[in-house]
């Protein structure tokens, strides 16, 4: 897993994440920039998640799969799961949600990252 890729996919999760705290705070409802943001990014981690295969079938050293793969499976249900609540809840709390998704996404990321390595560490 690049770390290119991590940290792109990272700083993406964070832009939605500003861009649905914008939202939130102008007590707008979940709009479709928003979606369509979402479903760009859920593409982009259904891609990693095809690449995260590929990659690890060839994998030389150990990387505990049940760990990696989950992190992963994890990732892919926020976005969605961030889409169908900020679409039910009519407040601006609906944003909310997205923002707090979108974090989690971005940090989830940089675990996998870790993962990946070895390091236990994006950093």
């Amino acid at each position: 897993m690049s770390s290119l890729v991590v940290y792109l996919t990272s700083a993406y999760a964070l832009a939605i994440a500003v861009y649905a705290g914008w939202h939130s705070w102008r007590g707008y409802r979940f709009s479709n920039p928003l979606f369509y943001a979402l479903a760009v990014l859920e593409l982009v981690l259904v891609a990693i998640l095809i690449g995260a295969i590929i990659a690890y079938n060839g994998r030389d050293h150990e990387v505990d799969p049940v760990l990696f793969f989950s992190y992963l499976a994890t990732v892919l249900v926020v976005p969605p799961v961030a889409v169908f609540w900020g679409v039910i809840e009519r407040s601006r709390w609906g944003t909310g949600v997205v923002v707090i998704a979108m974090v989690t996404v971005a940090a989830l990321m940089l675990r996998l990252h870790g993962i990946w390595t070895g390091s236990g560490s994006a950093f």
